[in-house]
This record gives structure tokens, C-alpha cells and sequence, in this order.
């Protein structure tokens, strides 16, 4: 696979488009990939969770159609299944979920409130398995099923700690994706756990090594690359394997 990486390199060759259900993206990454797949000729499917206005709708206001705007709240079973229940009949190439909260980064998970590890877990964890499976029959036999992971869900590259609720719920996502895989063995669907890595966005904070520049057009070169790669990938921006 070859990928554009921050140091330059070869491209793959150019992505024909085509239609992606993006589960959270009214602002940070979420929004900047339906941005990305806009410009790259892509219809959006693409939710946010409350009423308010956001940077999606601006960019729907100005896509000529081609980005379609939904409400969800991963959180809350009931309206998955009605997401799931609005767009029945239609097809995706891929479905991508980006939802996602983060927590304090100190203290230790034992000092963790007990409704702030459940918070953390149901939104990183559990949720997004149930918006997969929930909505796994919108997506093409060989599209592709993504979930935003990160690379502190990484245990064998846990050598300082830290962030221990956020990097368990990750963990968690990692073991409940490999789960599913091993469910659906023998489909010829690409399932990815992408790690955009650490960004500069209101979730990943000013100090972030990276720009979303640099990481999401990445992120969505990547995707491209592994469209015809059936199997579970961890990977990360750059389309680099992420050691479990």
C-alpha cells in the first residue's frame, strides 16, 4: 500500500468517490473528513447530535447537494435504530464512525468517578459497535466498515500510562472490532481501526503534534488505499499497522 506520508512520497492513484455514511461530524475530524470526501467528489451522509447549527451545515449549505445532514445520538439505541430505519434502502461504499468523547488525562483509572468511566466507555466502546452493527446492511458487500480508534488504544505501545480511561475505552473498541471480524469472517468488507494520530482539534487540545491538515487528508487516502483489503486493519494516518 502506498500512502502520502509527511515526508513525501508517492500517491495512490486517485479515488473514484462514492458514498459514505460519517457518524459524527459537526465539528474536529468528523467534520474535516466530510470536507476531505466533498472535495474528492464523495456523496456525505453525515450526523450530528443536537439541533443546533454547525460547521457541517455550512458545508452542505455550499456542496450542491452532495452532503445530506442527520441526527443521531450513538448513546441512545432507539435513535441508531431509527437512522437505521430513515435510511433503509439506501447503499453506502463506506461507513465511518467518528464519535467519540475524551476525559481529565490525570489521575489513575481507580480514581476515576464511576459515572465519568461509564461516560467514557459507552461513548468510545460500546456505542460505536452498536451503530456497526446496527447499520452494517447500509454498507456494499465489499464497502468498507471504519471506526475512529487512536493509537493510545495501542497496548503493546503503552509505555508511559496516562490517560487511562480514554486508552482503555480505546482498547475496548480495538477487542470489540477484532470480535466482530472474527464474526464475520470470510466477508469481503475491509474493516479499519484508524489512529489519526494526535491532532490539534478541541478534543486533542492546542499542544497536539499534528494539524488537521495533515492528518485527515491522510486518513482518507488510506481508506482508499485499503478499499479492496478485506479483513480487520489498525492502521494509523500514514496507512502504518499499529502493533496491538
Amino acid at each position: 500500500m502506498t500512502i502520502t506520508n509527511l515526508e513525501g512520497g508517492a500517491e495512490p492513484s486517485a479515488d473514484t468517490g462514492g458514498r459514505v455514511l460519517l457518524i459524527g461530524a459537526s465539528r474536529g475530524l468528523g467534520l474535516a473528513l466530510a470536507q476531505e470526501w466533498v472535495r474528492g467528489g464523495w456523496e456525505v451522509v453525515a450526523t450530528v447530535r443536537g439541533p443546533g447549527r454547525t460547521g457541517l451545515h455550512e458545508l452542505a449549505e455550499g456542496s450542491g447537494g452532495r452532503v445530506e445532514i442527520e441526527n443521531v445520538d450513538v448513546t441512545e439505541p432507539e435513535r441508531i435504530a431509527a437512522l437505521g430505519g430513515r435510511l433503509a434502502g439506501r447503499r453506502f461504499d463506506m461507513l465511518f464512525v467518528n464519535a467519540g468523547v475524551t476525559n481529565q488525562p490525570d489521575g489513575t483509572v481507580a480514581e476515576t468517578a464511576t459515572e465519568e468511566f461509564v461516560r467514557v466507555m459507552v461513548t468510545n466502546a460500546l456505542s460505536p459497535l452498536r451503530v456497526v452493527e446496527a447499520l452494517q446492511d447500509l454498507v456494499e458487500p465489499t464497502g468498507t466498515i471504519a471506526v475512529m480508534s487512536s493509537g493510545q488504544g495501542s497496548v503493546a505501545d503503552n509505555e508511559r500510562g496516562g490517560h487511562e480511561v480514554y486508552r482503555g475505552s480505546k482498547a475496548a473498541l480495538n477487542t470489540f472490532m477484532r470480535s466482530y471480524a472474527a464474526r464475520h469472517r470470510g466477508e469481503r468488507r475491509p474493516l479499519v481501526l484508524m489512529a489519526p494520530g494526535w491532532v490539534r482539534t478541541d478534543m486533542g487540545g492546542p499542544d497536539a503534534r499534528f494539524g488537521i491538515d495533515e492528518s485527515i487528508p491522510n486518513v482518507v487516502r488510506t481508506l482508499a488505499a485499503l478499499r479492496r483489503s478485506p479483513g480487520l486493519h489498525y492502521v494509523d494516518f500514514l496507512g502504518r499497522t499499529v502493533p496491538w
